[in-house]
């Protein structure tokens, strides 16, 4: 895709991931994807190749490894926005628990909404509801968007 990128641009790429089932790992729409295989796909659209390579990570990755690794490499190619300011377009960190590392990615397609690759589902839609807002524990934007 070509620069500049707009909120829009982000739905639209992140919409076409819609119905991907989800496999750990993957990161191949309309094949397979989790959560950060759902990012890292988006991300590649929208601006060609990965920011950098991906390790190897297990399903508990997030809890045996410790800190809020996920949201800082996030902070490393994307710019932070308090959650409660996200915009369309936006990736938002969840938390399961409140003492847990973020580990669950989804992409802001609505301000009521979003899209997300879950164990046991492909990837679909979402109500922002209280529980999600709850566990909302960071949000960035993605980079160079105009709009």
């Amino acid at each position: 895709m070509t620069n500049p990128v707009t909120r829009q641009a982000i739905v639209d790429v992140a919409m076409a991931w819609l119905g991907t089932p989800y496999r750990h790992r993957a990161s191949l729409r309309g094949v397979g994807c989790d959560c950060l295989g759902l990012l890292r796909g988006v991300w590649r659209e929208l601006y060609g190749d990965e920011p950098g390579e991906m390790p190897a990570y297990t399903a508990d990755w997030a809890e045996a490894r410790g800190g809020d690794r996920f949201a800082e490499a996030a902070g490393r190619h994307m710019a932070s926005v308090p959650p409660e300011a996200a915009m369309t377009g936006d990736l938002l960190l969840f938390r399961w628990r409140e003492n847990l590392p973020a580990k669950h990615a989804a992409i802001l397609i609505a301000p009521d909404r979003f899209l997300h690759a879950q164990d046991g589902a492909a990837v679909a839609t979402a109500a922002l509801s209280p529980w999600w807002r709850r566990r909302a524990a960071f949000a960035f934007s993605f980079p160079g968007v105009t709009d």
